[in-house]
């Protein structure tokens, strides 16, 4: 699934070929996603010049002059531009034509994505109660200590709950963790103050990392101009179960924590 870093890459990759842009056309050749796309799609944005591409969490706001298309890359999904003429092949779901001559194209093979359209986007049920961005100064070690008090559940699916900070998805909190040195099974309400300020650094320098590398290609995700991510040639712990730790050489093992699958090295998380 694209996480965080992949999403943030795609905008950086298409912002700078929308923003000013008209859109003159919607063309949609399959409404059934996670939600149905809008019907009246094509009339709400057609005619509409994009004013700014922004992320909040792992959505994208293409953001035009009446509205707002709130799309989601679901667990497949990815936009990239290309001409406009270019065919549409199987699970290339939608097209939004500039006056550039270019489109943006949503391909969705699973179809979990999203592209809805909203007048007040931050007001969308769906972003209404998301917390902080972890790449900012409202997201710290305080609030993860904060947050964790009482709590009896495992870490790491606490650090991915999006009410405590978005984006700190399966792969980024199990590397976060690894450079912390937290086990991910230990109990969020158990950890002290100096280590939750050392994981929050550890998230924010990870997901930055991640950002500059182009995200991690697991699969399929390409970003907007269509090339892989390289941070996956980085990754420690997240799909390396049974091999050695880079650091301490010890066996990584594996754990089911919160549904996900989960790796750790005994060596160095505790």
């Amino acid at each position: 699934m694209p996480e965080l870093p992949e999403v943030e890459t795609t905008r950086r990759g298409i912002a700078p070929h929308l923003e000013g842009q008209r859109v003159e056309a919607v063309i949609v050749r399959e409404h059934r996603l996670r939600w149905p796309i809008p019907e009246d799609l094509d009339t709400r944005f057609s005619g509409q010049r994009i004013e700014t591409v922004e992320r909040r969490a792992k959505y994208l706001l293409i953001k035009a002059e009446a509205g707002t298309l709130i799309s989601h890359l679901g667990m497949s999904g990815s936009l990239r531009l290309v001409p406009s003429e270019t065919p549409a092949a199987k699970h290339e779901h939608v097209d939004i034509v500039l006056e550039s001559g270019l489109a943006l194209r949503y391909t969705d093979p699973r179809r979990f994505g999203a592209l809805l359209w909203s007048a007040d986007p931050y007001n969308h049920a769906l972003l209404l109660r998301l917390g902080p961005e972890p790449l900012t100064e409202l997201f710290d070690g305080e609030r993860l200590l904060q947050c964790s008090r009482g709590r009896s559940m495992a870490v790491k699916p606490f650090i991915m709950d999006n009410a405590v900070v978005v984006g700190v998805g399966n792969i980024y909190a199990s590397e976060a963790l690894f450079a912390a040195g937290i086990d991910p099974r230990r109990e969020a309400g158990s950890i002290s103050r100096a280590r939750y300020l050392k994981l929050a650094t550890a998230i924010k320098e990870i997901l930055a990392h991640a950002i500059n590398r182009g995200g991690t290609t697991l699969r399929d995700f390409v970003g907007g101009d269509g090339q892989p991510g390289y941070f996956q040639q980085e990754l420690f712990v997240y799909g390396r179960a049974g091999e050695f730790c880079k650091v301490c050489g010890s066996t990584l093992r594996d754990v089911r924590l919160g549904q996900r699958a989960s790796v750790y090295c005994p060596g160095c998380q505790r």
